[in-house]
């Protein structure tokens, strides 16, 4: 009878081993679930942001223009990866490579009157 009872031990260690293998390869493999996304991993450089001036700004009944780098751009209108989004009477907003930029108009100097 304890002849019986080592058998069962042999025939249960390599079935626990086996599993054990089987199982640790797949936790090896597990990820943190609380580690940020891309963490690790090289960061990437931002692309620049396109050096914009804005120069006038046209309202009108039917249309709106504002003079960006010396060129009218309405608004939707695309250039060198911008997208004028919309014109108001004092700002443009932009869309440069995705990120949402404001254009303001440069303020114009104060002129003192003399007596």
């Amino acid at each position: 009878m304890t002849r019986l009872k080592g058998l069962r031990h042999i025939r249960v260690v390599p079935m626990f081993v086996g599993c054990w293998l089987a199982f640790a390869g797949q936790a090896l493999a597990l990820q943190d679930p609380t580690r940020p996304p891309g963490f690790g991993e090289a960061p990437t450089q931002a692309l620049p942001m396109t050096d914009l001036a804005l120069q006038s700004i046209l309202v009108g009944a039917e249309r709106r223009l504002a003079v960006i780098n010396g060129e009218p751009r309405a608004e939707g209108q695309a250039f060198d990866g911008v997208r004028v989004r919309q014109i108001h009477r004092d700002r443009v907003e932009v869309s440069d490579q995705g990120r949402i930029r404001t254009l303001y108009l440069d303020e114009l100097p104060q002129v003192r009157r003399t007596q």
